[in-house]
């Protein structure tokens, strides 16, 4: 009892230190730009749906940071993902692998298109998908038939792979499209979490078939919700901007509908915001880099607890610190007992694998998945906390 005391204690004491009197949420949103004045330009304008200037400037400096040729701003990032799913015709014959550690609309995009997940194991030094483990899991699970590769058990087609960028940290990407490349595989990338991550100088989400940022309301980037495709395929852009406005036909004088579409634009009051946040976006970056050294720094002989790093070759956002403790035992407590002191902390997503509502998707064995979820938590990772 006094060993767990001791260790909560040396937990608030590191707090205390790196927030002081600054933001003590998961991670608080700062809007120190222009964000009222553009708001203020989309109401005076009338224009606040998604017919608006600002969801179009944003799109072309969206695609400018992230270099790539075309960008298609949605509501949300699960909005973005659907639509990249739904341009390449997923449908109940196929299944997606992805990583079980991950948040669930990575899996729900999936099952809107009435596909299957495919559960698949992380690796520890990124959080993405484990490359070895998953050749082996292909190599086990699947048979080839002609050029495309099929579940054993299932008989369905494993058409797609999502890798997730956890946390902003990059997955291993060359040898996850290497091995997609050899099962004639579809390489997506979840990159909802790392705006502002690269890896060997490249954004995250641009180095696949396609590829998504969110910009949620916890995210490094926020405009409350939002989300935005990364392509450099013209008509893949085309046809998801035509789909997520209700596939309408430009026409004056009739409403006229070419396929099944969605509501899926981002509104110009969200752009608007977006727009601004783009603009310091440098800065946030800097002091959420700046947050972790202040972690590093302040528990570095810390017996207790250890910070995950950015892997090499690799710039990352630090979207949330996440600490790893010793043992499980100690989490739930940690995290009762510091909320109680005014921070707050949050346990890891729990593994999908685990959830009823996914029971039934084929799944390899997630040791590094549960190992990491019965470990790691996330700790207040504000901007705000070394914002300049």
């Amino acid at each position: 009892m006094k060993k767990k005391s001791e260790f909560n204690k040396h937990i608030l004491l590191g707090l205390k230190k790196i927030i002081k009197n600054k933001a003590r949420g998961l991670h608080e949103p700062i809007f120190t730009g222009n964000e009222k004045k553009y708001l203020n330009e989309c109401i005076s304008s009338g224009f606040v749906s998604s017919v608006g200037q600002y969801v179009k400037i944003f799109e072309k400096k969206i695609a400018s940071y992230t270099k790539v040729k075309y960008a298609v701003a949605t509501n949300s990032g699960i909005s973005a993902l659907h639509l990249i799913l739904k341009y390449f015709n997923l449908n109940k014959n196929h299944e997606v692998l992805m990583p079980s550690y991950t948040y669930v609309a990575t899996a729900n995009a999936v099952m809107y298109c009435e596909s299957t997940p495919n559960f698949v194991d992380i690796e520890t030094e990124t959080l993405g998908i484990c490359p070895e483990k998953l050749e082996l899991y292909l190599q086990k699970t699947s048979q080839k038939k002609g050029k495309n590769y099929y579940n054993k058990k299932t008989g369905k087609r494993i058409k797609a792979l999502i890798t997730v960028h956890v946390y902003g940290f990059p997955s291993k990407i060359k040898e996850l499209k290497k091995i997609c490349r050899k099962y004639n595989i579809l390489f997506i990338e979840d990159a909802a979490e790392a705006i502002g991550s690269f890896l060997n100088g490249k954004h995250l989400g641009t180095s696949g078939d396609a590829g998504m940022i969110s910009f949620n309301g916890n995210k490094t980037l926020t405009c409350g919700g939002g989300g935005v495709i990364l392509t450099n395929n013209k008509k893949m852009a085309f046809n998801l901007k035509h789909l997520s406005t209700q596939a309408k036909i430009l026409n004056n004088n009739d409403h006229l509908h070419d396929e099944i579409g969605y509501n899926y634009r981002m509104i110009n009051l969200s752009a608007a915001v977006a727009c601004a946040q783009l603009e310091k976006i440098n800065k946030i970056i800097t002091a959420k880099r700046k947050n972790y050294q202040s972690y590093k720094k302040t528990f570095k002989n810390s017996k207790y607890i250890d910070f995950i790093q950015e892997p090499k070759n690799s710039k990352c956002n630090y979207w949330l610190i996440t600490g790893i403790l010793k043992n499980k035992e100690s989490k739930e407590k940690l995290i009762i007992f510091l909320k109680k002191n005014g921070f707050h902390l949050r346990s890891t997503w729990r593994p999908l694998h685990t959830l009823k509502i996914f029971k039934h998707c084929s799944k390899d064995s997630m040791n590094n998945s549960m190992k990491f979820f019965n470990t790691a938590i996330n700790f207040p990772s504000s901007p705000a906390i070394n914002y300049k």
